[in-house]
């Protein structure tokens, strides 16, 4: 009976590992996890310089002369990229809190609304900060 009954060779299965930092590279992400990614990166920077913002703004109320001082400092051109880069982020993680926050009412749940809400994320977020830097930088 053995013989009548061939066994099927046995097929390799496919071995998972999680993914190390150093293979990113060999994957290409979609573009709602870079935009998912960008948000908690803003989140983060948000949080992170809060306390240096809100020391800046008190310098700022305690005098005219304080106030001169850092009006002058945030001139500067590196001052006014950093700025900007924080601009970014408020404007990043806003547009995209908007659209977690529509998914959360379960619109855009599919796959092609959620590559078109995170392109729209991406799109709204950079043109509002380049208005920022428009204005930033004097141009109007």
């Amino acid at each position: 009976m053995s013989e009548a009954v061939r066994e099927a060779p046995k097929k390799e299965r496919p071995e998972f590992r999680n993914i190390h930092v150093t293979e990113l590279s060999n994957y290409r992400m979609p573009l709602a996890s870079i935009v998912s990614i960008l948000h908690r990166i803003s989140g983060f920077m948000m949080f992170a310089l809060l306390p240096f913002v809100l020391y800046l703004l008190q310098q700022s109320l305690t005098s005219e002369m304080t106030f001169a001082y850092l009006q002058g400092i945030a001139s500067q051109p590196l001052v006014k990229l950093i700025i900007l880069a924080l601009v970014w982020g408020y404007m990043h993680h806003f547009c995209a809190g908007v659209r977690h926050l529509f998914m959360d009412l379960h619109f855009g749940l599919d796959k092609l609304s959620a590559r078109q809400s995170a392109a729209t994320v991406l799109a709204v977020s950079l043109s509002l900060t380049a208005l920022v830097a428009l204005k930033l930088f004097g141009v109007f």
